[in-house]
């Protein structure tokens, strides 16, 4: 075992002793995750989620959505931002899997190797390395590590990574997590940025993983109390349904 996969395991036992279940949220359908993904970009869960559901309201077939003028495609999920960018795209989208499957369903990837998949998936209009460990691991329960700006800036603060972009972040991690903690490091991170390590001043007095942190003592200036050393021992916290994602 490697340097970085024993510390990541370190991590994990904290991050899962601290916040308990770090499973993903659920499971979907492939298209259904896709199109909800790309709709996520540059916005919050809420908003996309929001704009995915009065898509599917107005639209309930994927015919429906693409034969859509783009400006009204556009108009029915404003809520979710970049609206003009994101119609056009989502038909495009739809149209190339139509070509290529002859019908509106990526479930005929589900036999695939997670290299295929992930290569179909890149090959489509505008998705990008996020987008696709998404729909690895939400809708084909694959191992992946889909880094959104929580991600971003926790592995950063841990010093997983170099500071470098969130594509770079993406791959580094791919390589060099082991495959049985991609998806639990994934949801601690997302749980530890939003509610610990947040933008701005992170709360490092209560971090569970601070002992593990170059950074916390860094921000504190000083190293961790007795005190911050039980807790990050402590029984784990009651379970809560972890939240998906951020664009």
């Amino acid at each position: 075992m490697t340097a970085i996969a024993r510390r990541v395991r370190a991590l994990v036992g904290r991050l899962l002793r601290h916040f308990g279940d770090l499973s993903p949220p659920r499971e979907t359908d492939p298209l259904d995750e896709l199109i909800l993904t790309v709709q996520s970009q540059h916005t919050s869960d809420l908003n996309a989620e929001r704009a995915f559901g009065l898509l599917r309201g107005r639209y309930p077939a994927w015919d429906d959505v693409v034969r859509a003028p783009t400006a009204e495609l556009a108009d029915t999920i404003r809520s979710g931002g970049l609206a003009n960018t994101k119609a056009a795209r989502i038909q495009a989208i739809l149209r190339e899997i139509h070509e290529r499957e002859g019908r509106y369903d990526l479930n005929g990837l589900r036999s695939r190797s997670d290299a295929e998949i992930a290569e179909y998936l890149s090959s489509l209009p505008g998705v990008g390395p996020k987008t696709v460990a998404v729909v690895m691991g939400f809708a084909f329960g694959r191992e992946a590590i889909p880094v959104d700006t929580h991600v971003h800036r926790v592995s950063t603060r841990l010093g997983l990574v170099p500071q470098t972009s969130a594509e770079r972040t993406q791959r580094l991690l791919e390589a060099s997590v082991p495959d049985d903690l991609k998806t639990p490091l994934h949801m601690g991170l997302i749980r530890l940025g939003r509610e610990i390590c947040k933008a701005g001043r992170p709360r490092c007095e209560d971090c569970p993983v601070f002992e593990l942190c170059p950074t916390g003592p860094v921000v504190l200036g000083r190293p961790p109390t007795r005190a911050q050393a039980a807790r990050s021992e402590a029984t784990p916290s009651p379970k809560r349904k972890p939240e998906r994602h951020d664009g």
